[in-house]
């Protein structure tokens, strides 16, 4: 597979997943109602909670930087390249798995613009699960042949 392809795949997720772990503090506060639902739990349940959301945010941001500015060392093939986009690869295909199996958006699905948006993350985070997987099997095909 051309390499630069890979490269530019690389690029656009990384993009994708700093831009996301951006405006997942306005989705939280804005879309999702998140720290007023988090009031219901007992203080603990909401100390796990943030510490959870906070991770996912910081994994994705730093999954966007290792992509971006890293992109030659994942693309090449080495076990540390292959290890790594297996691993985000598989994060990420667990990541929509896990949403399209147990979320509900119906509380912020009757406004038009939430639910392209809805589609609009469904369809990036399925871009990164692509993007990541297709390179760990690329270095899987080029490490057997």
């Amino acid at each position: 597979m051309k390499t630069e392809i890979l490269k530019w795949l690389l690029i656009t997720a990384g993009l994708g997943q700093i831009t996301t772990a951006i405006i997942y503090p306005f989705v939280r506060y804005n879309v999702l109602n998140w720290f007023t639902d988090l009031k219901n739990l007992s203080p603990l349940n909401e100390a796990i909670a943030k510490t959870y959301g906070y991770y996912i945010q910081g994994i994705n941001f730093f999954f966007g930087i290792l992509s971006l500015f890293l992109f030659t060392d994942l693309i090449e093939h080495s076990n540390l390249s292959t290890v790594l986009t297996g691993f985000i690869a598989v994060y990420w295909i667990g990541r929509i798995s896990f949403q399209l199996k147990n979320y509900s958006f119906d509380e912020i699905s009757s406004r038009k613009h939430y639910t392209k948006g809805i589609w609009m993350m469904n369809g990036l985070i399925s871009f990164f699960a692509f993007t990541y997987s297709l390179i760990f099997i690329h270095h899987i095909i080029f490490t057997v042949s």
